[in-house]
């Protein structure tokens, strides 16, 4: 049967398991039972207060019960903001001003700190909620008239200035996106997830939805352990968790610092990767340890419901190879233009532009930004079609394959040469002792900077720099960090980077002057 709507998932599997764990953390396991009756709950008091396909906000601590929030939203034909207590407070007013929301759930530990967000609309607590009657029949009215197209989320990203913007899902993309990678992925009833990303990126949708479609199992691991490796990998075995969708850098963070010497994981047998380039040396150390579990490298951006490639890496890699992303998921294509608009030739670079269902809607109460990034398909000038403008660039290798080179903002200019600052990376990450490591551009002097972390002075660094790079590639400047500052969502925060940097040049110069 095809699905229209995301909830179809969870009503099925609770008929086949109502009393498995479906969500759990270390303070709460939910069943499915359970969780439906929790969703079905919100979804009724929100019904109640009159909220009607518009965006209401969820500002809870991370658990299963925030998941609950997210359902019973969908429930009451609305769709979900989620804010976190991370997000500068800044950001989340920011977000608030945007979407001019009227309500808002809210947890009993989130309660002050939402009081300081000066909310205008209604805040609803979480835990009242629950006390509330399900109201089946309004829960059957909406469902009556909801569409495919309706609005499931709205999560915000921030762009190169740090605005936030809101990026609208909705149910027929994820539902292509969550059969698509199930099928890739092979989840089944005996998935057991291990839940790395905050609730508010849409990367926790690869295990979220899959264990709603199977009857699967997923552990939110507490956060505290990204920072301890071999106590992460601990509970990994604790809970026999067997597959992981985790970004680049949560995943370099074990095998960078020994881990493996210590402690391996016994149950892992699928792991996928995204959101950065795997270095070869710690992806190769990844693959000698778990020879027979699957590897898959993903790629895609929010604006395309999560992740839009996939590449089965079978094999360990050579020092100067790049993994692939490979090739996009069913009903998805992928376009690389030249800065015309024009179809690039095969092996040649061009921007990654993405079309298919899997597209979202744009950005919430943005037109302008959402015209600037979906356009019509300029190899098709018939009829009105969408694709999104990634702003990455690639290439199709000779097999085929789909290569992300660069982000269009990290090739540069130096010294008479083109340089992609991710050529420099790899080579920096191939160094012995280097456990990782990121180039940022400052414009204003045209200068290169390398942050890195390892046991290795900066002496050291050059000197091993000038055997591996041409002199035009050889960093101005070398700054070693205890740990490389990270986006949310895993990335590297290039932005804090600068900052940084500029903030020690003005300290010397203080330093200097006095």
């Amino acid at each position: 049967m095809t699905q229209t709507n995301v909830l179809e998932y969870l009503e099925q599997t609770v008929t086949r398991v109502p009393d498995k764990i479906a969500f759990a953390d270390e303070e709460t396991a939910l069943s499915f039972r359970e969780f439906l009756d929790c969703c079905k709950k919100v979804g009724s008091r929100l019904i109640q207060e009159g909220a009607q396909k518009e965006p209401v906000i969820i500002y809870m601590k991370k658990s299963p019960y925030t998941l609950t929030a997210f359902f019973g939203v969908i429930y009451a034909g609305c769709f979900y903001v989620p804010i976190d207590e991370e997000m500068p407070q800044r950001r989340m007013e920011l977000i608030l001003e945007n979407t001019q929301a009227k309500y808002m759930i809210c947890d009993a530990g989130m309660q002050e700190k939402a009081a300081q967000l000066h909310f205008q609309g209604t805040v609803l607590n979480y835990e009242s909620c629950l006390e509330y009657d399900i109201d089946e029949k309004g829960l059957q009215q909406v469902r009556e008239t909801a569409l495919d197209t309706d609005p499931l989320y709205v999560l915000f990203t921030s762009g190169s200035t740090g605005v936030p913007k809101g990026v609208v899902g909705y149910h027929r993309a994820v539902i292509d996106y969550i059969e698509s990678l199930s099928d890739v992925l092979q989840f089944d009833e005996n998935t057991i997830f291990g839940n790395q990303t905050p609730l508010y990126l849409d990367a926790c949708m690869k295990e979220v939805y899959p264990t709603m479609k199977y009857g699967a199992t997923t552990w939110l691991i507490p956060k505290e352990l990204f920072m301890q490796p071999v106590e992460l990998v601990r509970f990994l075995n604790k809970h026999k968790i067997n597959t992981i969708c985790w970004v680049v850098s949560a995943l370099t963070m074990i095998s960078a610092f020994g881990t493996f010497e210590t402690v391996t994981p016994e149950y892992l047998h699928t792991i996928a990767f995204g959101s950065e380039v795997f270095p070869i040396k710690q992806f190769n150390l990844w693959k000698k340890t778990l020879p027979e579990a699957e590897f898959y490298n993903l790629y895609g951006p929010t604006e395309a419901t999560g992740m839009s490639c996939y590449y089965h890496a079978e094999r360990l890699f050579e020092e100067k190879e790049v993994i692939p992303v490979g090739k996009p998921f069913k009903n998805t294509e992928i376009i690389l233009l030249d800065k015309e608009g024009k179809k690039v030739e095969d092996g040649q670079e061009g921007e990654i532009c993405i079309r298919g269902t899997c597209l979202t809607h744009g950005y919430y109460n943005n037109p302008e930004k959402t015209k600037e990034v979906f356009t019509q398909n300029p190899l098709n000038p018939n009829y009105p079609e969408r694709i999104y403008h990634t702003g990455d660039v690639g290439r199709w290798n000779e097999d085929g394959e789909l290569v992300f080179v660069s982000r269009q903002d990290y090739q540069i200019k130096h010294m008479g040469h083109r340089i992609e600052l991710g050529e420099i990376e790899a080579d920096v990450a191939l160094v012995d002792n280097i456990t990782s490591c990121c180039c940022i551009h400052i414009k204003e002097n045209n200068k290169i900077v390398l942050f890195y972390t390892g046991n290795l002075d900066k002496k050291e660094l050059t000197v091993a720099l000038k055997e591996r790079l041409p002199r035009y590639m050889i960093p101005n400047a070398i700054v070693q960090l205890e740990r490389l500052p990270l986006t949310p969502n895993g990335k590297m925060d290039r932005l804090k980077m600068q900052e940084l940097y500029l903030e020690q040049k003005k300290s010397r110069r203080r330093r200097e002057k006095n």
